[in-house]
């Protein structure tokens, strides 16, 4: 299987080095920034990128609806709906996400999350635990899968939901799927267990290959996708990727804001991402120093085209088939990786699909 490469849409306004913290109070992200953003998606059709992640939070457009208008306006590109389970009736949201795959040709998969954040949560009015939201995200999915199978009337009596005699007039329009592809999101127990029965992804944060390794054979060897969130830094030698990645985060303060989020947060993954980040390298390419300025998902990749395609290929060798990605700034770095990065990685794949059909032929 070829690896697939999906990449983080930016947000209004984003044209240059924002940090984590400094996000949320930024006006212009609140809002929908069209232009930019179909001309970012159109530049990604042509750098081969699958799918453009939208993103979900109080500081951000709905992502259902952004979606929508960036798919009407494009041709090709797939969108990645990051949404959070339990913040709508799953029949409603199952309708409106019907009504998206009919607009846009079903040119979307779902990334469910199950919330990071207890005082984002709240103010949305849920006030569960951790390992609560994922039992209800069990709950939510697997009534959204029976409106999906379309085997008649939905009846679901559970502790989160209840739903009698549910019915939606309006499919799931697709030539080639009768469900979405959904990407659960975490690195904890419950979200491995929950991508197993409900999901077609498993979507974590970046470990170094030996790492993630026991874990992604396990989850792969039940059918289901292995993806990973890592950032890229991609420069013609590794020592200038070093070097800018180096400048990313010198004069900024954000320590004390960011020890406030680790401390706040009750995501496995953000907290494991942000301990791996007391040490710089966790290998000669993954590098951990924009984690504590710009959040968990800038765990990044660090070195030369062939350094990155190296890297990339190495997870592929334990079970790792799909990448969200970024880069600083994020069109730039898609336009690197694009052109610089996926013809190293297409060719290595075909390299290694060689090597696997020689031995094959060869073997008594």
């Amino acid at each position: 299987m070829a690896l697939r490469f999906h990449w983080r849409l930016p947000f209004g306004g984003e044209t240059s080095v924002a940090a984590r913290a400094a996000q949320d109070n930024l006006p212009a992200i609140g809002l929908p920034d069209l232009d930019a953003q179909i001309s970012f998606c159109r530049t990604a059709e042509q750098c081969g990128i699958d799918s453009l992640l939208t993103d979900f939070g109080f500081a951000k457009p709905d992502p259902i609806l952004l979606a929508a208008a960036l798919g009407m306006a494009t041709e090709r590109i797939k969108f990645i709906v990051a949404y959070r389970s339990g913040l709508m009736s799953p029949t409603t949201f199952v309708q409106q996400l019907n009504t998206l795959s009919a607009l846009i040709d079903s040119r979307f998969s779902l990334n469910i999350v199950a919330g990071y954040s207890p005082e984002e949560q709240r103010a949305y009015g849920d006030f569960l635990s951790h390992d609560e939201r994922y039992e209800r995200t069990e709950e939510f999915l697997s009534i959204c899968h029976s409106f999906w199978k379309r085997q008649g009337e939905v009846n679901f009596a559970g502790n989160h939901y209840r739903i009698e005699k549910g019915k939606l007039g309006t499919p799931f329009v697709s030539s080639e799927r009768t469900f979405p592809e959904i990407f659960i999101a975490g690195s904890s127990e419950p979200a491995q267990k929950l991508a197993v029965r409900h999901g077609t992804c498993w979507m974590r944060l970046a470990d170094k290959p030996e790492r993630l390794q026991p874990d992604a054979l396990s989850v792969s060897s039940q059918g289901i996708d292995v993806g990973l969130r890592v950032s890229v830094i991609i420069r013609p030698t590794r020592e200038e990727a070093r070097d800018f990645a180096c400048s990313l985060s010198a004069g900024l303060n954000t320590k004390v804001k960011e020890q406030d989020f680790v401390r706040t947060t009750d995501s496995r993954s953000i907290k494991e991402t942000y301990a791996l980040a007391e040490q710089e390298w966790l290998t000669p390419c993954l590098w951990t120093g924009a984690v504590r300025s710009y959040g968990a998902t800038a765990i990044a990749l660090v070195g030369s085209p062939e350094d990155v395609a190296a890297s990339l290929m190495e997870y592929k060798q334990i079970g790792v088939t799909q990448f969200i990605l970024s880069g600083w700034p994020k069109l730039d770095s898609m336009v690197s990786f694009g052109k610089e990065v996926i013809p190293i990685v297409r060719e290595k794949e075909r390299k290694l699909d060689y090597q696997k059909h020689d031995k094959s032929r060869s073997a008594p």
